[in-house]
């Protein structure tokens, strides 16, 4: 089994080097898998000598992890140096909800409307050195010459004095570090203000229709968790409250995580949909909910509250709930079966947070050889804090994604998001149960539409807080340490 994990973490590792930074960097792709790669040989030599009933001492994983990732950010980096006149490579441009290239180029400006564009760059906010004109695209580049957040504004202003609302106005930071302007056709400008306004996006009934659909697929879940054949409904169909406890627990989880990137889409004024969930009649009795953006992203501060609003919702509507299910769940023996993801016997210790959510609910009941048999109600907490963990994951458009982008920019969110997905595989080396995970990420874009002014960066209170959202899941992912679990 750790041989073909192996070959899996090797060859995705691999395809993710290539495809996620062959363009951006100079340094050999083999090299920057094998810095990569390291701390799998290493746990693979250990477990080829060793056996695989040792388990490796901490510092094997955390110190060759620590380097790899020290050592790939340099090469990285070294490889990035780009001279001064070479341009930002035509992948680098992503735009929010543009249209797709047409066959033949085609000038969004004339050539004697130029001049009228110019004008509307001072030199003394955004020195404009070099118009590019691409499909459906002008690409505006020049020396930025006061604040990110006052360019944009001025440069903004000016465009839509000159041209009205013809254009989408994005400022982007390219890969050699510079940031840039993008004019993009405004398709939206095309339909009257009366036809946007009498789109209706909400369509209440729709999310009615399917939240009632997920109440009645996910109550009858909870039947089974709760210990109840599905049969036996036939004979007494009172029986279908037992699964209401696991319905309205892991509903009320991820509508309130839904709701809270709605309610915050709102106050930036981005016309979004509301929520809508997915039932299905196994597995969870639901793949979660979703809510749907149809304008673009002001600046990267919305961008940070709108990602990070859902997680925080969710965490704190968590909390209590799994703190109630865990006090009235039952302490059983720990035995083999005991896993991270097994609610019959739930082992506490595979994760920071629900080691010490459990101690704290169960008190003395709970020892180092104990696991819990989950009331269905924290399992509605446990799937919550799944959820949340999941969502955290700094990669792509996942909400986690989006937080990094939002913090560090698009650039660096790439690497972050690539050595996330690594990560994860190297823990499911350890931890089966995160494999599955691992390969989901793997299908999952590195790369997040940017927001209209994606430079301006955000202030220090909301850089904090995004790096306490990564600190929550890492001790929700993370396995809690045998010398802290000896003092439980």
């Amino acid at each position: 089994m750790a041989f073909w994990i192996l070959l899996l973490l090797g060859l995705a590792t691999y395809l993710i080097v290539r495809h996620s930074v062959a363009d951006i960097t100079q340094t050999p792709v083999w090299l920057l898998w094998l810095v990569l790669m390291t701390p799998a040989f290493i746990l693979s030599g250990w477990t080829l000598i060793n056996g695989a009933k040792i388990p490796p001492p901490p510092g094997l994983i955390i110190w060759p992890s620590l380097v790899s990732l020290l050592l790939y950010w340099v090469l990285f980096q070294r490889g990035r140096q780009l001279p001064a006149d070479t341009h930002t490579p035509t992948t680098e441009l992503q735009l929010p909800n543009s249209p797709a290239p047409e066959p033949e180029p085609v000038r969004p400006i004339e050539l004697a409307e130029e001049t009228n564009l110019r004008n509307c760059f001072p030199w003394s906010v955004y020195y404009i050195q070099n118009i590019e004109y691409r499909p459906q695209a002008v690409i505006c580049r020049g020396q930025l010459r006061t604040t990110p957040s006052n360019a944009y504004q001025r440069i903004k202003t000016n465009i839509e004095g000159q041209f009205g609302d013809r254009f989408l106005v994005i400022f982007q930071e390219g890969m050699n570090g510079k940031p840039f302007f993008v004019l993009v056709p405004n398709a939206q400008a095309a339909k009257s203000k009366t036809n946007q306004d009498q789109e209706q996006l909400t369509k209440p009934g729709l999310a009615l229709l399917l939240f009632a659909a997920t109440l009645v697929t996910t109550t009858l879940v909870g039947v089974k968790i709760a210990g109840i054949e599905p049969t036996k409904l036939n004979s007494d169909f009172n029986l279908i409250f037992k699964g209401l406890p696991y319905a309205l627990g892991l509903m009320t989880i991820l509508g309130i995580h839904e709701f809270g990137h709605y309610i915050t889409a709102k106050l930036y004024k981005i016309r979004t949909t509301l929520p809508y969930f997915i039932p299905v009649p196994f597995f969870l009795g639901t793949f979660g909910a979703f809510i749907q953006m149809r304008s673009p992203i002001p600046h990267r501060k919305a961008l940070f509250d709108v990602s990070i609003a859902g997680p925080i919702a969710g965490f704190v509507v968590t909390l209590p709930l799994i703190l109630w299910g865990l006090s009235h769940s039952d302490v059983v023996p720990l035995t083999a079966k005991t896993g991270f993801l097994n609610t019959n016997a739930l082992n506490p210790s595979y994760s920071i947070l629900i080691a010490l959510l459990s101690r704290l609910a169960l008190g003395s009941e709970l020892t180092t050889n104990s696991a819990i048999n989950l009331h269905p109600v924290a399992v509605a907490g446990f799937l919550g804090l799944i959820v949340t963990a999941l969502n955290l994951m700094p990669v792509g458009q996942l909400d986690g994604g989006h937080i990094v982008h939002a913090m560090f920019g698009q650039r660096t969110a790439i690497v972050i998001g690539q050595v996330a997905r690594l990560l994860l595989l190297l823990l499911s080396l350890i931890q089966e149960e995160f494999l599955l995970w691992a390969i989901i990420l793997l299908f999952i874009p590195l790369i997040d539409e940017p927001a209209m002014n994606d430079v301006t960066e955000l202030d220090n209170g909301r850089d904090l807080l995004g790096l306490l959202a990564m600190g929550l899941l890492l001790i929700i992912i993370l396995p809690l340490p045998q010398a802290i679990a000896r003092l439980f």
